[in-house]
């Protein structure tokens, strides 16, 4: 069966006052039906412009598609009008954004919020429209929703806000759900519940999910592959469980590394929490022939200063961007 999305040779340049930068530089990835990805790495690394190129949401006037293809179900959305792609925004492909607060309009209720994109790609009228609202609130899980369907975004916790926003993004039951750090700001035991509710609308609608996130514990709990990108670069790919237990490339070690961990016996010596030294490269290094990782990683050569590394494949299904990939 042919992939529900195929990313291929994927290059999104912005315009900065530097000049032209690949924020995104030669990504290429798969997305089964049904299936679970994760994009894992730090701020700045291309997670949200990876999915903002999906959606069709580019900053107008500094960001465009430079090259390479992104087919969703046959199409490749690089050469859809705008017009084809409103129509797949909401419908075919959702969304839910980093801040509830922020995305929600103040203005309106969650109740007309929910009903607008039901109207809009189902041509359901504004009663019927209103009650597919009330059943998408108690479909995720908030309590009392003929009365929750007429507040406000200011009424409800950041929780529920973010419980409007996943009804908003499956409203119409889309192929593919983008969830871009779907649980920060949210205390621990909500965001519990907020994997809970996708895995089982996933499994209930057999929408695909790509999750974002810099969080490799929200990685292991949602995701059946992963994705590491850093510095607008694919990193290293494979298998969740795989990875976390033998990773191929030293930025995902580091990133593994650096997640603290709760220690059951109080008798146990707690090692030092390690770090990653430095910070992501700016957006005038992008795209330079070398290891964009190389001035932080531990396992340097000259090699790696002077030559991009070649994507190298494993037989565990894992391939890793490194040109020591084979000795960690």
């Amino acid at each position: 069966m042919e992939p529900l999305l195929k990313v291929e040779n994927l290059r999104i340049e912005l315009s900065t006052r530097a000049g032209v930068a690949p924020v995104i530089d030669d990504l290429s990835f798969e997305l089964g039906h049904n299936e679970s990805i994760s994009f894992v790495g730090e701020s700045g690394c291309g997670k949200s412009m990876t999915a903002l190129a999906i959606m069709g949401l580019l900053p107008e006037g500094i960001g465009k598609v430079a090259s390479g293809k992104i087919i969703f179900d046959g199409e490749d959305l690089t050469k859809a009008s705008e017009a084809r792609l409103r129509d797949l925004r909401g419908n075919d492909i959702s969304m839910i954004f980093q801040e509830p607060m922020t995305s929600l309009n103040p203005v309106y209720t969650v109740g007309e919020q929910i009903a607008e994109v039901l109207r809009e790609h189902q041509n359901l009228s504004k009663v019927a429209a209103h009650n597919a609202a009330i059943e998408l609130l108690d479909a995720v899980r908030i309590p009392n929703p003929k009365g929750r369907v007429n507040d406000y975004p200011f009424q409800m916790s950041g929780g529920q806000r973010q419980r409007v926003m996943i009804a908003i993004a499956l409203a119409c039951k889309p192929k593919i759900l983008i969830a871009d750090e779907p649980t920060t700001a949210l205390d621990v035991t909500v965001q519990a519940q907020i994997f809970d509710l996708l895995r089982d609308l996933r499994d209930q609608t057999g929408t695909s999910i790509i999750m974002i996130t810099h969080d490799m514990g929200a990685v292991a709990e949602m995701a059946e592959r992963m994705i590491v990108m850093y510095a607008g670069r694919k990193a290293e790919e494979g298998k969740v469980q795989q990875i976390i237990e033998h990773a191929r490339h030293p930025y995902t070690k580091g990133l593994i590394s650096c997640v603290p961990h709760i220690m059951a016996d109080p008798a146990f010596e707690r090692e030092e929490l390690l770090e990653i030294p430095g910070i992501v490269p700016g957006l005038a290094e992008f795209g330079q022939d070398r290891c964009l990782f190389a001035a932080r990683c531990n396992m340097v050569t000259d090699k790696c200063l002077g030559a991009r590394p070649p994507e190298v494949s494993f037989d565990t299904g894992q391939n890793a961007a490194c040109w020591r990939a084979e000795e960690v």
